[in-house]
C-alpha cells in the first residue's frame, strides 16, 4: 500500500497520464509531418519518444503513486490488495481524464483542432490478439520485476519492442486507448474500435496476473536453502 496521501498520488497519476498521452499523440503528429509519408520512419520517431518519456515518468513519479498511468495496472494492483478498490477507481478516473487532456494538449501544441474523433481503423482478431499480448507482457513485467529501479527501463523497453512486434502497435492501456480515439492523427483509433481493444487489454492483464502467481510465488525459507532473500518482491 502506498504511504503518500491520495490527493498527491492522484496528482502524480493525472500529470503522468497527461504527459504520456501528449507524448504519444504529439510525437505521432510530428513524425507524420516530418516523415514525408514514410510510415516506418514515423513509427520509429513515435516509438523513441514514447519509450523515453515513459521511462522518465516512471522513474520520477513511481515513488509517489507507483506510476501506473494505466487502469489495467491499477485494477491488477487492487486484485493483489496492493491498492484499495476505491483508490483504484480514483486512479482509473484520473488516468483517463489525464490521457484525454494530454491528447488535447498535443492538438493545441500543433495547432490542430482540439476536439477530434479518429478515423484510423484498428480492428479484427489479429489486432485484439496483439493487444492481449502487449498488455500481458507489460503486466508480467510490472508484477515480476525484482528491483524498483528496474521498472522504468524494463517497462519502457517492453513497450518500445511491442510497438514493432504487435500488429496493433501496443496500446496496452485503456486510458491511452480512449485518448487516442479522440485524435484523428497517426496514433489514433476509431472510437468504435476502442472497446474491443480495452477488453483485450484487461484480458491480457488478468492472464498475466494468473501466470505471475505461478512464476513469482515466494519460496518459503523452510522449503529450500536457495529461497529468495526476505527483501525480494512478493506478489501475493
Amino acid at each position: 500500500m502506498h504511504s503518500e496521501p491520495l490527493p498527491r498520488r492522484l496528482l502524480a497519476e493525472g500529470l503522468g497520464s497527461l504527459l504520456l498521452a501528449a507524448t504519444v499523440v504529439g510525437s505521432g503528429i510530428m513524425a507524420e509531418r516530418l516523415a514525408g509519408g514514410n510510415l516506418g520512419i514515423a513509427l520509429i520517431a513515435n516509438t523513441g519518444a514514447t519509450v523515453a518519456v515513459l521511462a522518465s515518468l516512471i522513474a520520477l513519479l513511481g515513488p509517489v503513486s507507483g506510476a501506473h498511468f494505466n487502469p489495467a495496472v491499477s485494477f491488477i494492483e487492487a486484485l493483489r490488495s496492493k491498492l484499495g478498490w476505491s483508490d483504484a477507481a480514483a486512479y482509473s478516473a484520473i488516468q483517463i481524464l489525464g490521457c484525454c487532456a494530454g491528447a488535447l494538449l498535443a492538438h493545441a501544441m500543433f495547432e490542430s483542432p482540439l476536439w477530434q474523433l479518429s478515423l484510423h481503423i484498428r480492428t479484427g482478431p489479429a489486432q485484439w490478439l496483439a493487444e492481449f499480448v502487449a498488455t500481458f507482457g507489460l503486466l508480467l513485467i510490472v508484477l515480476g520485476h525484482r528491483r524498483s529501479e528496474d521498472a522504468p527501463w524494463m517497462i519502457a523497453a517492453w513497450i518500445g519492442a511491442a510497438y514493432w512486434f504487435t500488429a496493433s502497435t501496443s496500446f496496452a492501456n485503456p486510458a491511452i486507448t480512449i485518448a487516442r480515439a479522440l485524435s484523428n492523427t497517426f496514433s489514433g483509433i476509431r472510437p468504435i474500435d476502442a472497446p474491443a481493444f480495452i477488453l483485450a487489454q484487461y484480458a491480457g492483464a488478468l492472464a498475466a496476473f494468473g501466470v505471475a502467481r505461478l512464476l513469482f510465488l515466494p519460496i518459503r525459507p523452510s522449503a529450500s536453502r536457495t529461497a529468495r532473500p526476505s527483501s525480494a518482491r512478493e506478489l501475493l
